[in-house]
């Protein structure tokens, strides 16, 4: 999988504060429990006001399955490929714009190098549908929690932030077709063996299940894998009985692990194997 600049410069800093610091060693390293814990479908949250939109998204995400380009795209995040930069238009409304809200931090569906260009599949997937529409790209980059509700409020026209499809979500969106499948996993420090035996998700729960408040897991907010730990109705997760820490991005909160204030991380799939690979890349 790609090594990003971004997430490899934020990850250098980390790591040599720990190394001058005496709180890490070249030999630190962390590692993804490779058992899927949800079953989970991304899509695009379109405004709910515009269902003409809805039907073009629905009829491009066909489209670019159909003839190859969404895997063309996923191949430069996953294979060999060479990601494309996505620039952003400023917001004009005397313009005919494609407004995207998304959440930048959440490698490698939509990332920065530290500039104004945009990365990710999400990304790519916005620019080449801004280019079927004959719509100039505009991308809002926000917290997570805070994509659906832009659009919700009229203020973007599509949230592409690797989203979830959830009924609480759809209190301000209409969801696209699935165009990714996806899952939460595990993240623990390399010589981490408790769950080295675990067969399937019921056997990872049943650890957690016997942990305490004093057990620390990071999550990134808003996202699946905070309902997973805490629990959510809705999301039809019971929760653990641990003490679960909030990040903005998932390379905060294994940062945070790093550092020793947490004992687990559970994110998405596709960035957690992202940033484990760019920290031990660096060993």
């Amino acid at each position: 999988m790609k090594k990003f600049l971004s997430l490899a410069l934020a990850l250098v800093m980390v790591l040599g504060t720990l190394t001058a610091c005496g709180g890490a060693s070249s030999a630190t390293t962390v590692k993804v429990i490779e058992i899927e814990l949800t079953q989970e479908q991304y899509a695009f949250g379109v405004d709910k006001d515009q269902p003409e939109l809805l039907e073009d998204v629905n009829e491009f995400i066909a489209k670019i399955k159909a003839d190859g380009t969404f895997d063309e795209i996923c191949d430069k995040y996953f294979g060999d490929g060479t990601p494309t930069a996505v620039e952003s238009a400023e917001l004009d409304e005397t313009k005919d714009q494609l407004v995207v809200a998304t959440n930048a931090a959440f490698e490698p569906f939509e990332y920065t190098d530290g500039g104004t260009s945009y990365y990710g599949i999400d990304m790519e997937i916005a620019a080449l549908l801004a280019e079927e529409l004959g719509k100039e790209l505009v991308i809002v980059n926000m917290d997570f929690d805070s994509v659906c509700l832009a659009v919700g409020q009229h203020q973007c026209d599509i949230a592409m932030a690797g989203l979830t499809i959830n009924e609480d979500r759809e209190k301000y969106v209409t969801f696209s077709d699935s165009y990714y499948n996806a899952s939460q996993k595990l993240i623990v420090m390399a010589d981490n063996t408790e769950f080295d035996s675990c067969a399937d998700a019921a056997a990872i729960e049943e650890i957690l299940n016997k942990k305490d408040a004093s057990v620390k897991v990071g999550v990134q907010t808003g996202t699946t894998g905070q309902f997973y730990c805490e629990g959510d109705e809705d999301w039809g997760f019971v929760g653990f009985p641990v003490t679960t820490t909030g990040y903005k991005n998932g390379s905060l909160a294994v940062q945070d692990l790093l550092n020793g204030n947490l004992d687990y991380v559970i994110i998405d799939s596709a960035p957690a194997a992202c940033i484990v690979e760019s920290i031990n890349a660096m060993q």
